[in-house]
């Protein structure tokens, strides 16, 4: 009588413990896998599921994807300006040119004139008192952008629209000894800037000055599409389709609504069909066919974990509900085939 109630108490405990097991593999399937689908749904307002990348460039399998990269700039083809003959390792080289004009000020009802500078030709047909303050009707130079040839990040091609991105400003210092003759004759150092004045502390009526700024080399984080080499806007995005932060940033720091992804998602894929494969093999213990039952309760287990993980995934991406439809589909036809053999045997 003992020996039938201890066999019974084990048989319980056995029956019991595959139980729980089996639950919480399908419970860590569950949760990883809607964890996954809360980042993917966050993700594709972005313009899509996000691959972390490093220095080595674009890998394969990764175009299409949204990358997120962090890196500070290589300019590969410098902008050039060929009016002045400056040269400049940025991504982007601004000239800013004014004039010394006549400017209308108006406080109140109150009109007058005072001479400044200023990057637009101002107009003086346009003012209430033109008498005396007469500008010169045209600019003699132009202001201009300069957009290097090729900027990469982390081994990835910038798009136009995203070099153009690239934040922050600083001053060029030009270098007088390389100006093109006829504009050396003309212009001289002063601070930072080319002027035209014979005294740059005392301007006059018509003088000019330019000056340069550079987007500067500085580390930044890129999230953007990868088509072939380049990264560009994701069209389908809701938002701009892409993010460019200054300094090395996180994918929470540049979209805080995306949810992170899981840690070690291979692993507790794993260790969820281990648990779920462990609880059935508790639960075929009283079968005694010990090598046909680890076989058969892997194939349970993948069964179970595959089926809870693609009901996971229904509403969200196809892709994954197709590929754990067929590991399910593949751990049933296991199941049946060795059920079969064992029923035979």
């Amino acid at each position: 009588m003992n020996r039938h109630l201890r066999i019974g108490t084990q048989a319980l405990l056995l029956r019991g413990g595959g139980a729980v097991l089996l639950i919480a593999g399908l419970g860590l399937a569950a949760v990883t896998e809607r964890s996954l689908l809360a980042h993917h749904l966050a993700a594709v307002r972005h313009g899509g599921d996000v691959v972390q990348a490093d220095s080595r460039g674009p890998q394969p399998g990764q175009h299409g994807s949204m990358v997120l990269v962090s890196g500070t700039p290589a300019v590969i083809e410098a902008p050039h300006d060929a009016q002045f003959n400056l040269t400049v390792a940025t991504p982007v080289l601004d000239r800013h040119v004014e004039m010394f004009q006549w400017r209308e000020v108006h406080v109140g009802s109150d009109v007058h004139y005072e001479l400044d500078w200023s990057d637009q030709l101002q107009d003086t047909r346009r003012f209430e008192q033109p008498r005396g303050h007469a500008n010169p009707r045209v600019m003699p130079l132009r202001s201009a952008r300069f957009v290097a040839g090729k900027v990469q990040v982390g081994g990835f091609t910038l798009g136009p629209l995203l070099v153009h991105a690239l934040p922050g400003a600083e001053t060029v210092a030009p270098d007088p000894s390389r100006l093109p003759a006829n504009l050396a004759a003309s212009f001289s150092l002063y601070h930072d800037y080319l002027t035209t004045s014979v005294d740059p502390g005392s301007p006059h009526l018509g003088d000019v000055r330019v000056s340069w700024q550079a987007v500067p080399l500085q580390p930044v984080t890129i999230l953007a599409r990868l088509d072939g080499d380049r990264l560009v806007r994701a069209s389908q995005a809701d938002d701009q389709g892409f993010q460019v932060q200054v300094g090395v940033r996180s994918l929470g720091d540049l979209l805080p609504d995306v949810p992170d992804p899981p840690e070690f998602t291979t692993a507790r894929r794993s260790g969820a069909i281990a648990l779920a494969a462990l609880g059935a093999f508790l639960l075929l213990w009283e079968r005694r066919r010990r090598l046909g039952d680890v076989v058969l309760a892997l194939a349970v287990g993948v069964t179970a974990i595959g089926a809870v993980s693609c009901a996971s995934w229904l509403g969200g991406d196809w892709r994954p509900v197709l590929d754990w439809l067929a590991v399910t589909a593949a751990g049933v036809l296991v199941v049946v085939v060795l059920h079969r053999r064992m029923g035979r045997a």
